[in-house]
């Protein structure tokens, strides 16, 4: 017979067996696949259903952001940035290059620009950059410098657009203004403001620069020659000059009204300069109240004319020069010459004044000059005339 195993022992054969067995299907259940997971539905927000969405609508305007939008779109296209480059000597007698940069803007559709004279006065090459940013060369046609302003050309093309010339004749302080240039460089750059006074008269290195408009638009070096522009998209003024010990905006800026650029553009368009009222005097000299009552003259102050061209304007109006030599201080002083106190009512203390006055007239007008001649005062005519000493 077979051997017998004792009960005990086939009870540990049998929890053994469970246990390995339990075991296996403990680790088949560890190691199964996981089952897979949906993801959250998320909630959709403002979900359009169906077609492809709409694009954003703008944003609404105020009646300020809408004028400056409208009249960068469209006049920035007729600004121009203008690149300069003359040749200089260093201090080693090497040549070098000086760049310079300005702003301009289209004035004619045969491809005409109008800048500041100091933009390109005395460069050897002027480049244009155009809307879009094509680079063409331009060529001077003419410039002067009593206005600080000249004009420039480059071939016309197509798409030309030229900026539309307004009026400064009624022009109103608080007045909406834009201003589009190249300030540092960086080209089609707008900004807006309001005119914050007008008739200024400012100088500008050893020019005397008479009613200009100013404004507190951003004006920056790089936006000489751009346009200042009224709400209606019209040029009211060239950008010309700031006022800024630090040389950047400070809130004071200057353009020349446009009615007097039209008036200095048509004759550089036509001629290359510009042709100013003579009125025919070599030599003159500021006569101070004190130094007039040392000279036995009324205490006024005037322009003192010391010696006048035969034939001249003023010659021909009767007016005359020194006579002789005072001395005071230890100074020669001319006397017995004419001095004029004002023009057509306006006072003229210094030959500056005397100057602006007459710039504003034209070759051929006549005005009325109101002098002293010792203690007694006069009246006469003068008909201006243009300078046979200047050259076309």
């Amino acid at each position: 017979m077979g051997a017998m195993r004792a009960p005990g022992a086939w009870s540990s054969v049998i929890t053994i067996a469970v246990i390995f067995g339990a075991g296996i299907v403990l680790g088949l259940w560890l190691n199964r696949a996981p089952a897979p997971v949906e993801p959250p539905q998320l909630p959709q927000l403002n979900a359009q259903p169906t077609a492809t969405p709409e694009p954003p609508k703008q944003e609404p305007r105020d009646n300020g952001e809408a004028v400056v939008i409208d009249v960068y779109e469209r006049l920035s296209p007729a600004v121009v940035n203008i690149a300069t480059r003359k040749l200089a000597w260093n201090e080693y007698m090497q040549v070098f290059p000086q760049t310079g940069q300005g702003s301009g803007f289209i004035i004619d559709e045969r491809g005409y620009i109008l800048t500041n004279n100091h933009v390109v006065a005395g460069v050897d090459y002027v480049e244009v950059t155009l809307a879009g940013g094509r680079k063409v060369a331009a060529k001077l046609v003419g410039r002067d410098s009593y206005s600080d302003l000249a004009v420039i050309k480059v071939d016309p093309f197509p798409e030309m657009k030229v900026a539309p010339l307004g009026s400064s004749a009624s022009l109103r302080v608080g007045q909406r203004v834009i201003a589009i240039g190249n300030p540092f460089g960086f080209q089609n750059t707008v900004t807006s403001g309001y005119i914050s006074a007008l008739h200024r008269d400012i100088a500008v290195g050893d020019q005397a620069l008479t009613g200009m408009i100013q404004t507190d638009a951003a004006i920056n070096p790089g936006n000489s020659g751009g346009p200042l522009i009224n709400g209606r998209g019209e040029v009211i003024g060239v950008n010309t000059a700031i006022y800024s010990p630090a040389g950047a905006f400070t809130g004071i800026g200057f353009a020349t009204p446009i009615d007097k650029v039209k008036k200095i553009a048509m004759q550089l368009l036509a001629t290359g300069r510009v042709t100013y009222p003579w009125v025919g005097v070599r030599y003159w000299k500021d006569l101070e109240a004190d130094l007039a009552s040392k000279m036995g003259l009324p205490p006024v102050r005037g322009v003192l004319l010391v010696e006048l061209f035969r034939g001249g304007p003023a010659h021909q109006a009767g007016l005359q020069g020194a006579t002789g030599l005072a001395y005071y201080k230890g100074l020669p002083i001319p006397v017995g010459g004419d001095v004029i106190v004002s023009v057509d009512g306006v006072a003229t203390p210094t030959i500056d004044d005397f100057q602006n006055v007459i710039r504003q007239h034209d070759v051929g007008d006549t005005v009325t000059v109101t002098f002293l001649r010792g203690k007694e005062q006069f009246t006469s005519k003068m008909t201006l005339q243009s300078d046979p000493r200047q050259r076309g």
